[in-house]
């Protein structure tokens, strides 16, 4: 009786587990479903932006460099000769008014001159009334015969001898005061003192440089252009400079130069630059704006610059794409065009 208990406990133990296999064996087998989504379009593993080519209105510009210099720099000298320097009023940098007083010489030499140039005058004057004096009288007795005409002809020769005696010594007095206006340097206009070489105590000679000045303060760009560039500036235009320290001045066009140079090939375009903070000898890049123009543009991002050319990624999409699914994505082509760029604004 056990041991048909233990048989029939066997035969189910053994049923149990084929019944398992059964079931493992069907289900490893059963396909499993596909999710078409996922396969018909994949996790992207970069995401990017696209833009259309557009028009737009941009500045056309011409790009040029060149030195800052003074409109006109104007060097003032001694006009005498062999004096002593006892002042210097003014110092690089100042600002000075048209006829202030730059320096002074001394004076005493010309004084002395002065005083001898007037006592000649004065004897001159002197000789000029006696000998005017004896040719009237002369004249008055000329008919009677009591003078011999050789000797009123003399009378009258010695008076406009003497006349002239005093005209000479007036031009001589003249001069030294000329000379003593001189010993006082003044600026011809107004403007800055840019260079000093007047120093106390040395002694000037004729033409020797004292000072130089920036005439009205006026400082200009001397824009070097291609022969190619520079027919398409007018007078009067507006010019962005870019000084050394990144500030952003403006100036205007005032004169473009008549010839080019024939050892660069370029010619000179002069900007004045009023009220800037520019200084004489800066070297400067700038533009000029020309007109507004119509242009296909891009971002900049979307150009990408490769053994020095520059390319870009056109993006089409396939016309014969086999759909892989209901909502299966487009499919789309990339080509790599080179471009040949123009000018660039900002981005």
């Amino acid at each position: 009786m056990l041991t048909q208990k233990k048989y029939r406990f066997v035969f189910i133990f053994i049923a149990i587990v084929v019944l398992i296999f059964a079931f493992a064996m069907f289900g490893a087998s059963k396909p499993k479903k596909v999710d078409e989504t996922s396969s018909s379009n994949p996790k992207p593993a970069l995401t990017v932006d696209t833009v259309k080519v557009s028009r737009t209105t941009l500045d056309a510009i011409v790009s040029a460099n060149g030195n800052i210099a003074p409109w006109q720099e104007a060097l003032i000298g001694s006009e005498v000769n062999g004096l002593l320097l006892t002042e210097v009023l003014v110092n690089v940098g100042d600002n000075v008014k048209r006829g202030q007083v730059l320096a002074r010489f001394s004076s005493s030499t010309i004084n002395a001159d002065i005083a001898q140039a007037a006592a000649s005058l004065a004897e001159a004057k002197a000789s000029a009334i006696e000998a005017s004096g004896n040719a009237n009288r002369a004249r008055s007795i000329k008919d009677s015969g009591a003078l011999s005409a050789q000797l009123v002809e003399q009378y009258i020769s010695t008076e406009a001898s003497t006349k002239a005696h005093v005209e000479a010594a007036e031009a001589t007095l003249n001069l030294q005061r000329v000379k003593l206006r001189q010993t006082t340097v003044v600026a011809p206009d107004n403007g800055i003192i840019s260079a000093r070489t007047a120093t106390v105590g040395s002694v000037a000679s004729a033409g020797q440089e004292l000072f130089r000045l920036v005439r009205q303060g006026r400082l200009e760009w001397r824009a070097e252009m291609t022969s190619a560039d520079v027919g398409k500036i007018k007078i009067g235009m507006i010019a962005d400079l870019t000084l050394p320290d990144g500030n952003v001045v403006k100036g205007k066009v005032r004169a473009v130069a008549p010839s080019i140079d024939s050892q660069t090939r370029n010619a000179i375009v002069y900007v004045d630059l009023p009220g800037s903070s520019a200084k004489a000898g800066m070297y400067a890049r700038g533009k000029f704006v020309l007109a507004n123009t119509q242009a296909l543009t891009l971002p900049a991002t979307a150009v990408v610059i490769k053994d020095g050319f520059s390319y870009a990624m056109q993006v089409t999409q396939a016309e014969n794409a086999v759909s892989a699914g209901k909502n299966s994505a487009p499919i789309y082509h990339v080509k790599q065009l080179k471009l040949e760029t123009g000018r660039r604004s900002g981005d």
